[in-house]
């Protein structure tokens, strides 16, 4: 797959698949309405953290989604996956980028607009990211890529961030080419 297409591929795919979990659901579930605090909570400085969460998940996950492109000429979508392992940029620190950023997102929004209902429903997509990552995406990359995601699997914490990036040059100059059909 050519950069243009994958860009243009990965594009679509971020408006509906990232635009419905962290924004049309938290829309539907909160309004996106300010709603009076709990009553823990320290209004401004928490909404001003919660917009800063929300910020931040919403510059990672474009980061990650351009890295399927550019990286692993290709996009997240199962039908057009990426022909190398995406292992650079954010990649780097955390193997599942997108899935963070999207949580930190619905997080983001449940402090912002002070409504358990996100908190609760962040719980939930966790729960279903890592059942899925862990039953469904780690076994094809495994298949897919073999020793080099094996490799970088052992480096890479799936869930939280190394404090220092990991190396990707370990994995050689000859990176694998994965078949067509499955996530990259």
């Amino acid at each position: 797959m050519r950069k243009r297409s994958a860009a243009i591929g990965t594009a679509a795919f971020m408006v509906v698949g990232p635009g419905t979990v962290a924004g049309l659901i938290p829309w539907s579930l909160s309004g996106w309405e300010f709603r009076d605090p709990m009553p823990f909570w320290a209004p401004v400085p928490l909404q001003v953290l919660g917009a800063l969460v929300l910020l931040a998940g919403a510059s990672v996950l474009v980061h990650a989604f351009v890295r399927f492109a550019v990286e692993g000429l290709g996009t997240p979508v199962p039908a057009a996956p990426p022909q190398h392992l995406v292992v650079g940029g954010l990649y780097r620190v955390v193997r599942n980028p997108m899935y963070v950023a999207l949580l930190w997102a619905v997080v983001g929004q449940a402090l912002l607009f002070g409504q358990w209902s996100l908190l609760v429903y962040g719980a939930t997509i966790w729960i279903g990211f890592a059942l899925f990552v862990r039953w469904r995406e780690e076994p094809v990359l495994a298949r897919r890529f073999g020793t080099e995601y094996d490799t970088y699997r052992r480096a890479v914490r799936a869930w939280w961030p190394r404090l220092r990036p990991w190396d990707p040059s370990v994995l050689g100059p000859t990176r694998a080419v994965g078949k067509r059909g499955e996530f990259g």
